[in-house]
């Protein structure tokens, strides 16, 4: 029978782009410059599995990325920051213990030693000053990559803590605009309860139902699930898919009324999905 989909497979993740898990569910993201002698880590809650994925790789670090304040994204900055005297790249909108260069939306970094250069997006909603990274390519790797934090999840998105629903949106709106191929890198290995709520969503989808499968295998061997790139999300992430027949359908099941807009729908998904078993 052919792959009706072979598009939907997790893409391979980027050669110079390593996963470093850590806390209960969180991955930090180690990348690599081609030379292989520094490295850049997004988001590291704690130093002690940083500090152990450079020694594997007799490497240093250059620069530290934040996307938001939390805890489990920033607890090990200020011992890693100590350490290796590197940079700290972080939202200009919130206090960060640590990070010395803050930046706001528009702003292009390009952290020591790496070769690229990032554009910073505004992406609040989860927190009210959280930032993504993207770049165009890293290293020999053409594709695009994005480091988007809790705000976009392979099959979801981040809870909302401090912005509003709207905001919300329209951060995963504008991460939705970038290229199709770009490679998304989250901070939370979430996938399979994602999906299974997507399920629940859209429970029409061949495409959806093919993920989780897929998502259920690699769990099991213990492979990430994490990147997943635009393409994926645009076709089964629910809270992308807010303007789709079948989430209108279920959504206008559980409010009772058919919703006036996507705000609205999006609203009531992620409701739904903060009390979903």
């Amino acid at each position: 029978m052919p792959d009706q989909y072979p598009w939907l497979h997790c893409p391979p993740p980027h050669p110079q782009i390593e996963a470093i898990p850590a806390l209960r569910d969180n991955y930090f993201w180690l990348i690599s410059a081609a030379d292989g002698r520094s490295a850049t880590v997004v988001d590291p809650g704690e130093a002690a599995p940083v500090q152990a994925a450079l020694a594997a790789r007799n490497c240093t670090l250059g620069a530290i990325l934040l996307t938001h304040h939390h805890g489990d994204h920033v607890g090990g900055v200020e011992e890693l920051a100590g350490h290796w005297q590197c940079q700290v790249f972080g939202p200009a909108d919130e206090a960060i213990a640590g990070d010395t260069a803050p930046l706001a939306a528009g702003a292009t970094i390009s952290p020591a030693g790496l070769g690229t250069t990032f554009e910073v997006i505004a992406v609040p909603g989860h927190t009210s000053g959280h930032i993504a990274y993207f770049a165009a390519s890293h290293g020999s790797d053409a594709r695009p990559v994005l480091f988007c934090g809790d705000t976009l999840f392979a099959g979801g998105c981040g809870r909302i803590f401090e912005g509003t629903p709207a905001q919300m949106l329209a951060s995963l709106d504008r991460l939705a605009a970038l290229p199709d191929e770009t490679l998304v890198y989250c901070a939370h290995e979430y996938t399979v309860a994602n999906l299974r709520f997507a399920l629940a969503a859209e429970s029409g989808s061949a495409e959806l139902a093919r993920r989780y499968d897929e998502a259920l295998r690699m769990r099991a061997a213990g492979v990430a699930t994490v990147p997943s790139s635009i393409a994926i999300e645009l076709a089964t992430n629910p809270f992308l898919r807010c303007d789709q027949d079948g989430i209108r359908t279920t959504v206008a099941a559980r409010l009772g009324k058919a919703p006036g807009s996507r705000v609205e729908i999006f609203t009531e998904l992620r409701a739904w999905k903060n009390g979903f078993a």
